[in-house]
């Protein structure tokens, strides 16, 4: 092993040379005789993640170079430029090779996903795995001493199937799974505190086909969100927008779910709890992204907030905004682009976005509806290798992908699909429901009153089918239409030939001119002194109280926590006033901010004789 090795709770002592890596073993030999080296895998079982470790350990003096086949175009790897010769000063046409090409030290070519390159891009790997040059450049003259081309075979993820013989003769091919490459080291190393043999032992006892889906990268991704105490269902991908299930077929052809069963056994090798959820989860996923520098995938509803909440996060954890794309109108060239440099090479030049090294976070907003294939496939690498073309983004701290699920209200929505290896390059994939964005709070502190009565005919006056129409940005419109003396229809989702969103609007016209008898928590408090009178005769007649206990309480509950804080002195006048069975609601799965709200309202209350 490397003298840098140190124990961890996993391996107290070193691992054996070559433990679970028949990978290492192949990329010795292949290194040793100087042969092309095809290694076949399924996704996210380490095969990049060995090729790093072992070299660093067993071949120190020579340099790992990476090219992600997946996102190149044909002038990433070479392109003819005029320059000026040396010799007789004329301008002549040479042919410039991308500058990762030459490190100016001994170096390991590693073409990875190499099977989702573009024909002409094949053709000019096949060049490189079959003689070791690319045009006029010998690789060996620039100091390369081995190449591999990784990739998983199944067309699902792959773009083509390499079966040219007089290509396929001039290669080694091996065909590895997760027991052959160093996945359990290096996740023993990541998480050096943890004790992860019974992990491991969970793994194992799985069959074929969930050891599969359950892939190491996988794995890794479930240790992560068990770290932050998260729900570990959080770590499985969500592919075509849903989540993916660890499903066994069974003897009988049955099929069982047992995704719950396999992640609660994890949890309790860890010793930590899976809980269903967290409170404000949007933010705390944000905050954990930030601080353990994680790519994470947010999936909900449009007009919900994601993106504000997203750039509101960064702003707060960073000081910063930051760096937004929108992949509608996202191109390749938005992000980087080759340019010829003096020593006669391709450097990529990144977007000046991406410049500085202070810290950063990229934000893929509508990640699901990329303008091309291109820039799609570009995003492959900078979320799993957090570079661009090989050049690594300064100061980057989190990436954060927001995209619409395929279906809503019933309706398909125009976004891609994805595949399990693109999926599984998100450490948390997050789906986000409309209440866990804090959206209320926001559209009252920006416009008052108004947004009040909104949000209080959404919670009050609509049944679940209509308020799944009404969207945050689609209260913010009824609100800016209202201010402005609009028709409020106009602010409703538009279907087309003439009909809008099957939202009933009378009663927010009836709260915006004030003929009903109670608005929302302002109108209580307007009047709090008759409703004390109300709520004392409803407690005279019942210990249960009546039809004006259960309005109070309604609007109580349905408070924001900043309309509360605002009333406080009415809410505790009339809470005191609500039988104890109503009040004990209010602590029930609550938020922690509303939490300690309650907390401090109860313990102020008079105590009753």
């Amino acid at each position: 092993m490397s003298s840098t090795w140190r124990p961890s709770a996993t391996y107290p002592e070193p691992p054996p040379r070559g433990r679970g890596s028949r990978l290492a073993d192949f990329i010795d030999a292949m290194i040793a005789t100087g042969q092309t080296g095809q290694v076949f895998g399924s996704h996210g079982i380490g095969k990049t993640a060995t090729f790093t470790s072992h070299l660093a350990e067993a071949h120190p003096d020579k340099t790992l170079v990476v090219v992600p086949a997946a996102n190149l175009t044909p002038d990433d790897l070479l392109v003819n430029a005029p320059v000026r010769d040396a010799a007789t000063g004329e301008l002549v046409l040479r042919q410039l090779v991308m500058g990762q090409l030459k490190p100016g030290r001994p170096f390991v070519l590693l073409v990875d996903d190499s099977l989702q390159a573009g024909p002409a891009i094949q053709s000019q790997l096949m060049q490189v795995a079959c003689d070791w040059t690319l045009g006029e450049h010998d690789l060996r003259e620039l100091g390369c001493v081995g190449v591999f081309l990784t990739d998983n075979e199944d067309l699902a993820e792959t773009g083509a199937r390499r079966d040219d013989l007089a290509v396929l003769d001039r290669m080694v091919t091996v065909r590895v799974g997760a027991d052959d490459t160093a996945w359990r080291v290096r996740l023993a190393e990541r998480f050096r505190d943890w004790d992860l043999r019974g992990v491991f032992d969970v793994w194992s006892s799985l069959g074929p086909a969930l050891r599969e889906a359950l892939a190491p990268r996988t794995v890794e991704h479930v240790l992560a969100n068990a770290r932050e105490g998260f729900p570990l269902v959080w770590g499985l991908p969500l592919v075509n927008g849903e989540r993916m299930a660890l499903v066994e077929r069974l003897p009988d052809g049955r099929s069982e779910d047992r995704t719950t069963e396999v992640l609660d056994r994890i949890a309790d090798a860890l010793g930590v709890p899976n809980p269903s959820t967290v409170d404000d989860p949007v933010r705390r996923v944000l905050r954990a992204a930030l601080r353990n520098r994680w790519a994470v995938l947010l999936q909900g509803p449009p007009g919900c907030g994601k993106t504000a909440l997203v750039r509101q996060v960064v702003r707060e954890e960073l000081g910063r905004d930051p760096v937004y794309f929108s992949m509608p109108v996202t191109s390749v060239e938005d992000l980087c682009v080759p340019v010829p440099t003096p020593d006669g090479s391709l450097e990529s030049l990144l977007a000046a976005r991406f410049a500085g090294s202070g810290p950063k976070a990229v934000v893929w907003d509508e990640y699901n509806r990329p303008k091309d294939r291109s820039a799609f496939a570009k995003l492959m690498e900078i979320t799993q290798e957090w570079s661009l073309a090989g050049r690594p983004i300064a100061g980057l701290r989190a990436q954060v992908a927001i995209q619409n699920p395929p279906y809503h209200l019933g309706r398909k929505l125009n976004v891609s699909r994805n595949n399990i290896a693109q999926a599984t390059r998100f450490t948390a994939s997050l789906v986000v429901e409309p209440g866990d964005v804090p959206a209320n709070e926001w559209l009252i502190a920006r416009y008052g009153a108004p947004a009040e009565t909104v949000l209080d005919w959404w919670k009050h006056d609509l049944d679940d089918d209509a308020r799944a129409w009404v969207t945050k940005r689609t209260a913010e419109r009824l609100v800016k239409l209202h201010l402005h003396g609009l028709p409020l229809e106009s602010a409703l989702i538009y279907l087309g030939d003439g009909e809008y969103a099957p939202v009933p609007l009378e009663s927010l016209v009836d709260r915006f001119e004030r003929r009903r008898p109670v608005a929302g928590l302002g109108d209580l408090a307007r009047r709090v002194e008759v409703w004390e009178a109300r709520l004392r005769r409803a407690l005279e007649a019942s210990d249960e109280g009546d039809d004006d206990s259960d309005v109070v309480h309604r609007v109580l509950a349905n408070a924001e926590v900043s309309q509360l804080r605002k009333h406080r002195k009415a809410v505790k006048r009339l809470v005191v006033l609500l039988p104890p069975k109503l009040r004990a609601t209010y602590l029930v799965g609550a938020a922690p901010d509303r939490q300690r709200f309650w907390v401090d309202a109860f313990t102020s209350l008079p105590r009753q004789g």
